[in-house]
């Protein structure tokens, strides 16, 4: 009898400690009715917030100040090309893609480094009204040293003709960038190219 007594109160404290594990996880259960929770996107925040995108900028037209110089720089969220201009030049046209050389049409990805490529026309010329070249390098050369860039990996000359100028940009992958316009120094003006090192943090 004593016997029967204690098996009936272990089943009966087993059963309550099953209903209450089963109630607990239960509750804790996601439900299957109502408003349900969307799952959470997996996306990295823009590299240093720049949010430039990577098609094409175009703007301004033709000027017939001559481009003087072609440098590069690099910086902590992005490499730059500036190219500067012996008077006011706003035009520009910058696009991922094949560039060719100004006049005869070479294709310039197979001797420009680089996973990527920039075609980069600015609606200025290289040359002076007497038809002098204002820049040192001829067409296919390179015209930065870009060694030790995280983005930049190449600046090669395009040539001039019939106002416009084109230069190939290689950058490492397809990445961000923007183009804009700067006054100065004196009369000149420059029109300045940032790629940015990466898309997200």
């Amino acid at each position: 009898m004593r016997s029967t007594k204690t098996l009936g109160t272990v089943a009966a404290i087993m059963l309550a400690v099953l209903l209450t594990a089963t109630a607990a996880t239960a509750g804790a259960r996601p439900t299957t009715t109502g408003a349900q929770v969307a799952p959470r996107a997996v996306t990295g925040a823009p590299y240093c917030g720049i949010t430039w995108g990577s098609l094409e900028k175009t703007t301004g037209p033709l000027s017939s100040a001559p481009l003087t110089q072609v440098r590069t720089g690099r910086h902590d969220c992005f490499d730059r090309v500036v190219f500067e201009f012996a008077g006011p030049v706003s035009g520009y046209s910058v696009a991922y893609g094949e560039t060719w050389t100004e006049g005869e049409g070479l294709a310039l990805s197979p001797y420009t480094a680089g996973d990527a490529l920039l075609r980069v026309s600015l609606r200025a010329p290289a040359y002076d009204d007497q038809h002098v070249a204002t820049v040192p390098y001829r067409v296919g050369e390179h015209a930065a040293n870009v060694l030790r860039y995280s983005t930049l990996r190449d600046v090669v000359f395009g040539g001039s003709f019939e106002g416009y100028t084109t230069f190939a940009v290689g950058v490492r992958a397809r990445l961000p960038f923007r183009v804009f316009v700067l006054a100065g120094p004196g009369t000149h003006s420059r029109i300045v190219l940032d790629v940015a090192h990466q898309w997200q943090e």
